[in-house]
Protein backbone atom coordinates (compact mmCIF):
# COMPACT_ATOMS: atom_id res chain seq x y z
CA UNK A 1 0.00 0.00 0.00
CA UNK A 2 2.89 2.36 0.75
CA UNK A 3 4.34 1.82 -2.71
CA UNK A 4 0.95 2.47 -4.26
CA UNK A 5 0.69 5.83 -2.50
CA UNK A 6 4.26 6.68 -3.42
CA UNK A 7 3.51 6.24 -7.12
CA UNK A 8 0.29 8.24 -6.70
CA UNK A 9 2.21 11.08 -5.03
CA UNK A 10 4.78 11.10 -7.83
CA UNK A 11 2.03 11.26 -10.44
CA UNK A 12 0.20 14.01 -8.54
CA UNK A 13 3.39 16.04 -8.24
CA UNK A 14 4.02 15.65 -11.96
CA UNK A 15 0.54 16.99 -12.71
CA UNK A 16 0.52 19.76 -10.08
CA UNK A 17 3.82 21.24 -11.17
CA UNK A 18 2.33 21.96 -14.60
CA UNK A 19 0.23 24.93 -13.58
CA UNK A 20 -0.62 25.92 -17.12
CA UNK A 21 -2.01 22.46 -17.80
CA UNK A 22 -4.04 22.59 -14.58
CA UNK A 23 -5.54 25.93 -15.59
CA UNK A 24 -6.54 24.52 -18.98
CA UNK A 25 -8.04 21.43 -17.33
CA UNK A 26 -10.05 23.64 -15.00
CA UNK A 27 -11.38 25.98 -17.68
CA UNK A 28 -11.90 23.52 -20.52
CA UNK A 29 -15.19 22.03 -19.24
CA UNK A 30 -16.42 25.55 -18.48
CA UNK A 31 -16.12 26.43 -22.17
CA UNK A 32 -18.24 23.37 -22.99
CA UNK A 33 -20.83 24.41 -20.43
CA UNK A 34 -21.10 28.05 -21.49
CA UNK A 35 -21.29 27.15 -25.19
CA UNK A 36 -24.75 25.61 -24.68
CA UNK A 37 -26.06 27.37 -21.58
CA UNK A 38 -27.81 30.20 -23.39
CA UNK A 39 -30.28 28.11 -25.39
CA UNK A 40 -30.01 24.47 -24.35
CA UNK A 41 -29.63 24.07 -20.59
CA UNK A 42 -29.95 20.30 -20.78
CA UNK A 43 -27.20 20.04 -23.37
CA UNK A 44 -24.97 22.28 -21.28
CA UNK A 45 -24.97 19.63 -18.55
CA UNK A 46 -24.14 16.90 -21.04
CA UNK A 47 -21.40 19.02 -22.55
CA UNK A 48 -19.76 19.89 -19.23
CA UNK A 49 -19.58 16.18 -18.38
CA UNK A 50 -17.96 15.48 -21.76
CA UNK A 51 -15.58 18.37 -21.11
CA UNK A 52 -14.52 16.80 -17.81
CA UNK A 53 -14.01 13.48 -19.56
CA UNK A 54 -11.92 15.02 -22.33
CA UNK A 55 -9.83 17.09 -19.92
CA UNK A 56 -9.08 14.16 -17.63
CA UNK A 57 -8.41 11.77 -20.52
CA UNK A 58 -5.90 14.26 -21.93
CA UNK A 59 -4.20 14.60 -18.54
CA UNK A 60 -4.03 10.81 -18.26
CA UNK A 61 -2.61 10.54 -21.78
CA UNK A 62 0.27 12.88 -20.98
CA UNK A 63 0.77 11.39 -17.50
CA UNK A 64 1.16 7.93 -19.02
CA UNK A 65 3.66 9.19 -21.58
CA UNK A 66 5.66 11.07 -18.94
CA UNK A 67 5.88 7.96 -16.74
CA UNK A 68 7.67 5.82 -19.30
CA UNK A 69 11.07 7.18 -18.36
CA UNK A 70 10.77 6.58 -14.63
CA UNK A 71 8.96 3.24 -14.64
CA UNK A 72 12.06 1.07 -15.34
CA UNK A 73 13.87 2.68 -12.41
CA UNK A 74 10.92 2.09 -10.11
CA UNK A 75 10.82 -1.53 -11.21
CA UNK A 76 14.48 -1.91 -10.30
CA UNK A 77 13.64 -0.44 -6.90
CA UNK A 78 11.14 -3.20 -6.17
CA UNK A 79 7.89 -1.74 -7.48
CA UNK A 80 5.61 -4.14 -9.29
CA UNK A 81 3.49 -3.45 -12.34
CA UNK A 82 0.25 -3.12 -10.37
CA UNK A 83 1.86 -0.54 -8.06
CA UNK A 84 2.66 1.61 -11.08
CA UNK A 85 -0.60 1.58 -12.99
CA UNK A 86 -2.90 1.56 -9.95
CA UNK A 87 -0.93 4.35 -8.28
CA UNK A 88 -1.17 6.47 -11.42
CA UNK A 89 -4.88 5.74 -11.75
CA UNK A 90 -5.40 6.71 -8.13
CA UNK A 91 -3.71 10.05 -8.70
CA UNK A 92 -5.79 10.73 -11.81
CA UNK A 93 -9.01 9.79 -10.04
CA UNK A 94 -8.17 12.25 -7.28
CA UNK A 95 -7.54 14.98 -9.86
CA UNK A 96 -10.77 14.07 -11.65
CA UNK A 97 -12.87 14.29 -8.49
CA UNK A 98 -11.26 17.62 -7.59
CA UNK A 99 -12.07 18.83 -11.11
CA UNK A 100 -15.67 17.63 -10.96
CA UNK A 101 -16.66 19.13 -7.60
CA UNK A 102 -16.78 22.80 -8.70
CA UNK A 103 -18.70 21.89 -11.84
CA UNK A 104 -21.23 19.89 -9.87
CA UNK A 105 -21.70 22.91 -7.61
CA UNK A 106 -22.08 25.08 -10.72
CA UNK A 107 -24.84 22.82 -12.04
CA UNK A 108 -26.43 22.65 -8.59
CA UNK A 109 -26.63 26.44 -8.32
CA UNK A 110 -27.31 27.28 -11.97
CA UNK A 111 -29.74 24.54 -13.03
CA UNK A 112 -33.16 23.76 -11.64
CA UNK A 113 -35.61 20.90 -11.85
CA UNK A 114 -32.95 18.26 -12.53
CA UNK A 115 -31.96 15.16 -10.60
CA UNK A 116 -28.72 16.24 -8.97
CA UNK A 117 -27.84 12.78 -7.69
CA UNK A 118 -27.83 11.47 -11.26
CA UNK A 119 -25.62 14.38 -12.35
CA UNK A 120 -23.14 13.47 -9.61
CA UNK A 121 -23.25 9.85 -10.82
CA UNK A 122 -22.43 10.93 -14.39
CA UNK A 123 -19.40 12.87 -13.19
CA UNK A 124 -18.22 10.00 -10.99
CA UNK A 125 -18.48 7.50 -13.85
CA UNK A 126 -16.81 9.99 -16.19
CA UNK A 127 -13.83 10.26 -13.84
CA UNK A 128 -13.70 6.48 -13.40
CA UNK A 129 -13.71 5.99 -17.19
CA UNK A 130 -11.64 8.93 -18.45
CA UNK A 131 -8.53 8.14 -16.39
CA UNK A 132 -8.00 4.57 -17.68
CA UNK A 133 -9.10 5.65 -21.16
CA UNK A 134 -6.28 8.19 -21.38
CA UNK A 135 -3.75 5.77 -19.89
CA UNK A 136 -4.85 3.06 -22.32
CA UNK A 137 -4.31 5.42 -25.25
CA UNK A 138 -0.84 6.32 -23.96
CA UNK A 139 0.02 2.62 -23.76
CA UNK A 140 -1.31 1.73 -27.21
CA UNK A 141 -0.23 4.83 -29.16
CA UNK A 142 3.47 5.73 -29.07
CA UNK A 143 3.06 9.50 -29.59
CA UNK A 144 1.02 12.06 -27.67
CA UNK A 145 -0.23 13.71 -30.87
CA UNK A 146 -1.83 10.49 -32.06
CA UNK A 147 -3.55 9.98 -28.73
CA UNK A 148 -4.82 13.57 -28.72
CA UNK A 149 -6.27 13.13 -32.19
CA UNK A 150 -8.06 9.97 -31.09
CA UNK A 151 -9.51 11.86 -28.14
CA UNK A 152 -10.75 14.58 -30.48
CA UNK A 153 -12.43 11.98 -32.69
CA UNK A 154 -14.05 10.17 -29.75
CA UNK A 155 -15.43 13.31 -28.13
CA UNK A 156 -16.59 14.63 -31.50
CA UNK A 157 -18.45 11.40 -32.23
CA UNK A 158 -19.89 11.45 -28.73
CA UNK A 159 -21.43 14.84 -29.44
CA UNK A 160 -22.88 14.17 -32.89
CA UNK A 161 -23.88 10.49 -32.89
CA UNK A 162 -27.43 9.51 -32.09
CA UNK A 163 -27.27 7.72 -28.71
CA UNK A 164 -30.01 5.37 -29.91
CA UNK A 165 -27.65 3.89 -32.53
CA UNK A 166 -26.04 0.61 -31.59
CA UNK A 167 -22.63 1.91 -32.65
CA UNK A 168 -22.90 4.75 -30.12
CA UNK A 169 -22.70 2.22 -27.29
CA UNK A 170 -19.13 1.47 -28.30
CA UNK A 171 -18.08 4.99 -27.30
CA UNK A 172 -16.64 5.23 -23.78
CA UNK A 173 -18.89 8.06 -22.57
CA UNK A 174 -22.21 6.82 -23.96
CA UNK A 175 -23.49 6.38 -20.42
CA UNK A 176 -23.44 10.14 -19.89
CA UNK A 177 -26.18 10.66 -22.50
CA UNK A 178 -28.39 7.99 -20.95
CA UNK A 179 -28.07 9.12 -17.35
CA UNK A 180 -28.33 12.78 -18.37
CA UNK A 181 -31.61 12.01 -20.14
CA UNK A 182 -32.87 10.46 -16.90
CA UNK A 183 -31.64 13.45 -14.86
CA UNK A 184 -32.80 16.27 -17.13
CA UNK A 185 -35.88 14.93 -18.89
CA UNK A 186 -37.15 12.94 -15.86
CA UNK A 187 -37.55 9.75 -17.86
CA UNK A 188 -38.02 6.31 -16.30
CA UNK A 189 -35.26 4.46 -14.48
CA UNK A 190 -34.38 2.32 -17.53
CA UNK A 191 -32.12 5.14 -18.78
CA UNK A 192 -30.37 5.24 -15.42
CA UNK A 193 -29.88 1.47 -15.36
CA UNK A 194 -28.50 1.30 -18.91
CA UNK A 195 -26.14 4.18 -18.29
CA UNK A 196 -24.92 2.79 -14.98
CA UNK A 197 -24.25 -0.68 -16.39
CA UNK A 198 -22.47 0.77 -19.42
CA UNK A 199 -20.29 3.09 -17.32
CA UNK A 200 -19.25 0.39 -14.85
CA UNK A 201 -18.45 -2.12 -17.61
CA UNK A 202 -16.44 0.38 -19.67
CA UNK A 203 -14.48 1.57 -16.64
CA UNK A 204 -13.68 -2.03 -15.64
CA UNK A 205 -12.65 -3.03 -19.19
CA UNK A 206 -10.41 0.03 -19.63
CA UNK A 207 -8.79 -0.50 -16.23
CA UNK A 208 -8.07 -4.13 -17.14
CA UNK A 209 -6.64 -2.99 -20.48
CA UNK A 210 -4.32 -0.56 -18.69
CA UNK A 211 -3.16 -3.33 -16.37
CA UNK A 212 -2.51 -5.68 -19.31
CA UNK A 213 -0.68 -3.08 -21.40
CA UNK A 214 1.39 -1.95 -18.43
CA UNK A 215 2.42 -5.50 -17.60
CA UNK A 216 3.43 -6.25 -21.18
CA UNK A 217 5.41 -3.01 -21.54
CA UNK A 218 7.28 -3.45 -18.27
CA UNK A 219 8.29 -7.01 -19.16
CA UNK A 220 10.00 -5.76 -22.28
CA UNK A 221 13.71 -5.00 -22.13
CA UNK A 222 14.27 -2.59 -24.96
CA UNK A 223 17.71 -1.58 -23.63
CA UNK A 224 19.02 -5.16 -23.94
CA UNK A 225 20.50 -6.41 -27.18
CA UNK A 226 21.31 -9.98 -28.12
CA UNK A 227 24.90 -10.32 -29.27
CA UNK A 228 25.88 -13.44 -31.18
CA UNK A 229 29.22 -14.96 -30.19
CA UNK A 230 31.17 -16.92 -32.79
Amino acid sequence: MTKLWTVAELALWEILRRRGVLLILLLFPLAFYLSRRGDHLGQSIRFVCLGIGWALSTAALFAGSAARGIEPRLRLSGYRAHHLHLGRLLALWIVGIALSVPYFLLVRLDQHDVRYGAIALIMLLTVATAAPFGLALSAVLPRDLEGTLVLLVVVGLQMVMDPADAAARLLPFWFSREIATYAIDHTDADYLTRGLVHGVVVAAVLTALVALASGIRLRQRGHLRVVSVR
